[in-house]
This record gives C-alpha cells, structure tokens and sequence, in this order.
C-alpha cells in the first residue's frame, strides 16, 4: 500500500469507555488526550449540529499531537436546513472556523438525510464549486439513486470524495466497487452498521468480522489508487468502535495501543 492510512473512531466524548477503553477514573477533559494516545484521528460529531466556537477548535487542536488530525462534518443549518441553498454566510463562517485546526484539520463530511435525493442535482452542482480549495471535501449520500456516472463524474470535476459507507441505505456491494473509482486524492470510509439500536458502547455485541474482512479485501487496492485513507467506526458497527479500530489496524499492519497501555501514561495528566 502507497497511502497513509488514518483509523479512528466516530467521536471520543464516551463515558460508556471508562474501563474498556480510557482508564478507570479518566476525567471527561482527559478523553481526548488519551484517545489521541491509541489513534490519529477522530471524526467529529458535534460540528454537525453547531458551528463551534475558534475557542473550542484550538482547544481540541491544543490537546492531540502534531501528526492527529479531525475530520468534521458540515453543520446540518447547511446540508439539511438549507439543502445547499443561500447558506454562503454560514458555510464560510464554518470554514473559517474549521481552518483553526491549521494542519490537524482533515476531511471535512458532507453528510445529506435520506430526504435529500437527485432532484437536489442542481443544488449541489451550484454549491461545490463554492468550496474551499484548501480543504479536502468529502460526501455522503443516503440514497442509492446518487450512485451513477454523473454524479462520480461530477464528484471527480471538483476532487470531492465520495464516502463508502457500511450501512443500511446503500448496499455494502456497490460500496465496495465504488473502492475502485475514487473521485478524489483521499478516500473516506464510515463503518456505521446496519440499525441504531445499541445503546451499550461499552462492548462489542455483534461480530462483525465478516464485514470487516470484505473492506480489508479492497482498502490495499483503494490505498493504491489515492495520497490518504480516513476511516471511521461508529459505536453501532460492533457496540464499541475502539475494538473495531484495533481490528482494521492490526490487520493492515499498523501500530495498535492495546486499553491496558493507555493507563500506563494516565499519571501524566
């Protein structure tokens, strides 16, 4: 594989992780730094739902250590209330923001509701040239009718990732073939599993192995075709995206920091 690969998890912010994951007695304003100690990377939820304060953003960057990156994703305000349409203000304001992180800032996630489907074509096609050159862009679609030609075409025209995500509302066959035409120089992949209805982080309660083994299968050849690979796992993959995270790693051969090794540096805080 020619590509680096970052892994991580889908937030960090997991009280649930005490004991499997972060050390016994972890404060809540520890999470992150340790987190940061077992993985790279980390996609964060709470941009969706808020513009975060400069504040806040410099806060997380402050924390992790220079090779960490975050993935973000565009605020809802812009991707589910104005469905990409007069949200210049907003967008450039989340831009703005985002660029706080300086070079720990990764991927950003355009992530649409299962509502938004390809009568929003001209919508999106007017918004992408909008975006940041500066910033790699990433997008996800929830309708299985996005998936065709032009819409890679049109992806590939602005260097916009198509995310490949393990889920219910595309088949996980036509993500995997989708692995072979990447849209841009970084590939974007999201294991979120199939239903919601975990509500225990703190343990693995569906096997996953064989999905698992199917992405395995194709990330060497993504890695060949892009500069990056970002992954991410969502506690409703398995129930805890830690032990999912391991798992990728340590079968692409990357460094994995087992829960036990994390305490040992917790006197530090």
């Amino acid at each position: 594989m020619s590509a680096t690969l970052h892994l991580g998890c889908q937030g960090w912010n997991y009280t649930a992780w005490v004991g499997p994951f972060y050390p016994d007695r972890t404060r809540p304003a520890d999470f992150l730094p340790v987190y940061a100690r077992a993985f790279d990377t980390v996609e964060v939820d709470s941009t969706f739902y808020a513009i975060p304060s400069p504040q806040t953003v410099r806060a997380w960057a402050s924390r992790v250590p220079a090779a960490f990156t975050f993935a973000l994703k565009l605020p809802q305000e812009i991707t589910h209330e104005h469905r990409l349409r007069n949200c210049d203000d907003a967008t450039q304001r989340f831009f703005d923001v985002a660029r706080e992180l300086g070079p720990k800032l990764g991927p950003v996630l355009m992530q649409f509701g299962p509502d938004f489907g390809p009568s929003e074509l001209p919508a999106l096609a007017a918004f992408l040239p909008t975006l940041p050159r500066d910033i790699k862009i990433a997008v996800e679609f929830r309708q299985r009718s996005w998936i065709n030609d032009g819409i890679l075409a049109l992806l590939a025209e602005h260097h916009v990732a198509l995310a490949l995500v393990d889920a219910r509302w595309i088949p996980r066959s036509t993500m995997l073939k989708l692995a072979e035409r990447p849209t841009a120089d970084f590939a974007y992949l999201r294991w979120m599993g199939p239903n919601r209805d975990i509500v225990d982080y703190s343990r693995v309660q569906h096997d996953r192995s064989k999905e698992i083994d199917a992405w395995l299968k194709v990330i060497p050849a993504i890695a060949k075709k892009v500069k990056t690979v970002y992954g991410f796992a969502n506690n409703h993959f398995s129930g805890h995206s830690p032990a999912d995270v391991r798992q990728l790693r340590r079968a692409l051969g990357l460094k994995v920091v087992e829960p036990g090794q994390l305490g040992e540096q917790l006197a530090l805080f």
